[in-house]
C-alpha cells in the first residue's frame, strides 16, 4: 500500500496522535502536509522496498510518553477509516499493532525502569 501511495502522492509520511476512535489510527499524508511541531517525535523512519525515500513516522509527544515502552508495527487492512489519511479511498485503513517491549528490548534502548 505505501508504494502505491507513493507512485500516487510521491514522498510520503505518517502521523500518529492521541485522539480516540480513527484519531487514534496512523495517518499517511504527503510528506511535509501534515506540519510537525515540538510536540512531536520523529519515532522512525520506514524503509520500503522500492520507494526511495525512508517513510518518516511522527507521534505526538503525549502519546509517545504513554508508548514509549512498545514496539508498534505500522499494518494495513480491509475496511474504510475515518479522517484524511491517503488511504481511505483504496478500501483499506492503516493500523497500530504494538506489544510492550521485552527487558531485553529496554535494555538496548538504555531504558531504565520507572
Amino acid at each position: 500500500m505505501i508504494r502505491r501511495l507513493h507512485g500516487l502522492h510521491g514522498e510520503l509520511m505518517f502521523h500518529q496522535s492521541g485522539g480516540c476512535c480513527d484519531g487514534s489510527s496512523p495517518m499517511c499524508y504527503p510528506a511535509g502536509e501534515f506540519r510537525t511541531g515540538s510536540s512531536d517525535v520523529l519515532l522512525g523512519r520506514l524503509a520500503v522496498e522500492g520507494v526511495a525515500e525512508p517513510v518518516g513516522f511522527w507521534m505526538s509527544a503525549d502519546q509517545f510518553a504513554r508508548w514509549r515502552h512498545t514496539h508498534l508495527t505500522v499494518d494495513v487492512v480491509p475496511g474504510r477509516g475515518g479522517g484524511f489519511s491517503l488511504e481511505a479511498p483504496e478500501g483499506v485503513r492503516f493500523l497500530i499493532r504494538s506489544r510492550l517491549l521485552t527487558d531485553e528490548e529496554c535494555r538496548a534502548l538504555g531504558e531504565t525502569e520507572d
